[in-house]
């Protein structure tokens, strides 16, 4: 048996060997891409030097990222997809390419000293071409030299075998994947190959992503100013099978909260509908700790990131209810998530107070409403049934939305257990008209592409400096960042404070910003030691994710120092140019934290 924990270091050993410079993880809140809500793979916190900007590290990049994905979260419950999971990656940020990226994940796969499959239980793909870009025979040519034989390399359309772009626009390219035989069968041909993958005899373990090209606004793909690599390899998939097991819930990732759950219910065994409710209460309450207990942990709400959480833990509760978990539950599941991550994850356990008051906060709420609403819903659906009708009108269903809190997936998936369907269409729109957000908005948040959003958040990035600079000099020195998220839009900024600041206040750091704006300010950036950067002043954002190196910006103007910041983030080159600096609102959203959303006009 191998334990997640080795091969998370094994890896991270392996690629620092090959010069690679191991950074930390990032906040499951984007803060530099504004196109997804979550941080759905190790490449998002990277936007800027993908794009580009030179990385205080290198070239050569190795870590392991928490992440969040929803796109395909109604699968969750199946033996293999999770809302949270954890991503290894490495990159190459205009350094080596193909053949070193090929060679390296072949050495790792089948290294003795690594991980040790025999090769001939590996199988992999690559792009088949189309009018857009050619055949990638080069990635097959080292494929064949590694050594994998020619009939277990396969080459696929770009739904299988291409990367991107984010959006509209951007860096995009070709991709190799990585198939572990978890049935000790040989395919004959590429059919048989796409059979085996279906029936889950393969298992998709590793993702190698060549951005060789940049996708313009006219649609068309050019070649990249710099070509880089990013790389995903999924942690808790790739543990099950090396391990054998046939499903990610009997990893050490998961098991103990697994257990705990089949333990609140009273049972020892599950099958049918009962192991996929405890599947979903495991996968959904490890992801909602982890995005409570994040370092810009949000709380429960209706819209963006804060509907995704509320909809992970009422979807819990529900099925919870299903396996006859009766009171509150969900702190106890947590728990168990928080132990057994918090050394990996040390904020886990720093937060862990704010994790479990936050659930049991939303299953108070939820639980008054459950059992109100699922009698009007289910009501309703035998009236239906009567009439002879199988769709549920969209007036019932938002207002059991509204009313309720019933989130949109759970009304359709009890229609569909009773044999029913929703007036999505409906729904959506009454959505609109009351100015709440669909589940799109969880997927996509900026249609651009990343080149768009980078150009157009690089001047709210820079005005989030001055905003931090300037409350500290008019409020207090001690304000600290607890958080920031910036769209193409807007810039949102959360900070310690025990009160709210008066008009008076906003007022005067909207014109300390303005002023500093219209000094016309360069922005400077160096590459220190993070010793070195609090030596010259630089404030810090989160200690905990910085490397040897980091970057400092320092907005200036002549001797005075508007700014002096440790960031990863994108930046203009002068603050000239800027715009008129306006605060749209202040928020409370936590216990001494306050938020600032502001914009450039």
């Amino acid at each position: 048996m191998i334990s997640s924990d080795e091969i998370r270091k094994k890896y991270i050993d392996f690629f620092k060997s090959k010069g690679h410079a191991e950074i930390a993880g990032a906040s499951l809140i984007p803060e530099n891409d504004p196109t997804v809500l979550f941080t759905t793979a190790g490449m998002h916190p990277l936007v800027p030097v993908l794009m580009g900007d030179r990385h205080p590290a290198g070239k050569r990049l190795v870590n392991f990222q928490k992440c969040i994905r929803t796109g395909d979260i109604e699968d969750v419950g199946d033996a293999w997809h999770l809302t949270f999971f954890e991503m290894l990656g490495n990159w190459s940020l205009g350094d080596y390419f193909k053949k070193e990226a090929i060679e390296m994940s072949f050495e790792f796969l089948t290294g003795k000293k690594w991980l040790n499959i025999p090769v001939e239980r590996l199988s992999v793909t690559c792009f088949a071409g189309d009018a857009d870009a050619p055949k990638d025979e080069e990635a097959a040519k080292v494929w064949e030299a590694c050594p994998i034989p020619k009939k277990r390399i396969h080459f696929l359309s770009k739904k299988d075998n291409w990367w991107g772009p984010a959006g509209q626009t951007g860096p995009c390219g070709p991709d190799t994947e990585m198939f572990y035989h978890v049935v000790g069968v040989q395919e004959k041909n590429t059919a048989d190959f796409v059979k085996f993958c279906k029936e889950e005899k393969f298992c998709e373990i590793w993702n190698d992503v060549f951005m060789q090209y940049n996708k313009t606004a006219e649609g068309k793909y050019a070649k990249a100013a710099q070509q880089n690599v990013d790389t995903g390899f999924g942690l808790e998939r790739t543990t099950a099978v090396l391990n054998g097991l046939d499903n990610a819930y009997e990893t050490d990732l998961l098991k103990s909260t697994f257990d705990k759950v089949k333990k609140l219910a009273g049972k020892k065994e599950l099958n049918g509908h009962n192991l996929k409710s405890a599947r979903i209460i495991t996968d959904h309450l490890r992801a909602a700790t982890f995005i409570l207990g994040d370092e810009k942990g949000i709380a429960p709400s209706n819209v963006g990131q804060g509907y995704v959480l509320r909809r992970l833990i009422r979807k819990s509760i529900r099925h919870a209810h299903l396996l006859g978990i009766e009171g509150n539950f969900c702190s106890a599941v947590a728990e168990t998530a928080v132990k057994r991550f918090e050394k990996i994850y040390p904020e886990l356990k720093k937060n862990s107070a704010k994790i479990y008051s936050e659930l049991e906060k939303e299953e108070e709420r939820f639980s008054r409403a459950l059992e109100t609403g699922t009698e009007l819903l289910e009501k309703k659906l035998g009236e239906l049934a009567k009439q002879k009708k199988k769709q549920l009108d969209c007036t019932t269903a938002f207002d059991l939305y509204q009313s309720y809190g019933f989130p949109l997936e759970m009304i359709a998936e009890i229609c569909r257990e009773k044999g029913f369907e929703v007036d999505n269409e409906g729904f959506g729109k009454c959505l609109i008209e009351h100015q709440q957000v669909s589940r799109k908005g969880a997927e996509q948040t900026f249609k651009g592409g990343l080149a768009d959003a980078k150009e157009q958040t690089t001047r709210l990035h820079t005005a989030t400096h001055l905003l931090h600079a300037a409350l500290m000099e008019i409020v207090n020195k001690n304000i600290i960042q607890k958080g920031s998220n910036i769209t193409a839009e807007r810039l949102r900024f959360d900070f310690n404070s025990d009160e709210r600041l008066n008009d008076a206040q906003l007022r005067k750091v909207e014109d300390w910003v303005n002023k500093a704006i219209q000094s016309c300010a360069n922005v400077n950036e160096e590459v220190l030691s993070v010793d070195e950067a609090k030596k010259k002043g630089a404030h810090g954002i989160f200690d905990s994710k910085y490397g040897e190196k980091v970057k400092v910006y320092t907005v200036v103007d002549g001797k005075k120092v508007y700014s002096k910041e440790i960031c990863g983030g994108p930046h203009v080159k002068t603050v000239k140019g800027l715009g008129h600096f306006k605060i749209l609102k202040q928020e409370s959203v936590a216990a001494g934290v306050k938020r600032i959303k502001a914009v450039l006009e």
